[in-house]
């Protein structure tokens, strides 16, 4: 039986449970997993689009922050694994965001060089998008892409967002899509 809370941003404790897609498993962050994500966020292949890339101490206290996202609300940022492996590969996954005044679910994908080209940020964000419909389904999903950012672009086009609007974010011009 699926229970409807009154408030759709409600504490969703424990609703998150691992995703397994045909090659992935998409499982809660860990504290285990932080030097894997810090890894990730400041390699410098990852951050070619970012204009202020995060550091070691800012990549740490963002893996905290998603940590504490996951405390509050049970979901976020999962970990991406192969399914059978053991390195982590990436995140793809929501949180809470406001946008123009609006608590939308924020879509991100990170990867790493390594994982490039083998179509997981699709595959990831097709089972995260699945999950958002059954789980959240009255919260919009949106996607924060700089404009320069061509692969991620693709990304968010094959995942069936639309194009919400185009304005400078985090110091970028940014193509906001929304579904």
């Amino acid at each position: 039986m699926r229970v409807i809370l009154s408030d759709p941003l409600a504490s969703f404790a424990d609703v998150f449970t691992d995703i397994e897609t045909d090659r992935l498993l998409l499982r809660p962050l860990h504290e285990a997993d932080r030097q894997a994500m810090v890894d990730i966020h400041t390699d410098p292949r990852t951050n070619r689009f970012h204009p202020d890339p995060p550091d070691v101490r800012r990549a740490s206290e963002m893996f905290s922050a998603w940590l504490a996202h996951w405390a509050e609300h049970g979901f976020g940022y999962p970990a991406v694994l192969e399914r059978g492996g053991t390195e982590v590969l990436g995140t793809c996954g929501v949180r809470l965001r406001e946008f123009h005044g609006e608590k939308v679910l924020n879509l991100a994908y990170r990867f790493r060089p390594s994982a490039w080209g083998k179509g997981y940020a699709v595959e990831a964000g097709q089972a995260v998008l699945a999950w958002c419909a059954h789980e959240l389904p009255s919260v919009p999903v949106l996607a924060s892409v700089s404009t320069a950012n061509k692969p991620s672009l693709r990304v968010a086009e094959r995942l069936g967002f639309t194009e919400y609007t185009e304005e400078v974010y985090e110091g970028e011009m940014s193509r906001h899509y929304r579904r």
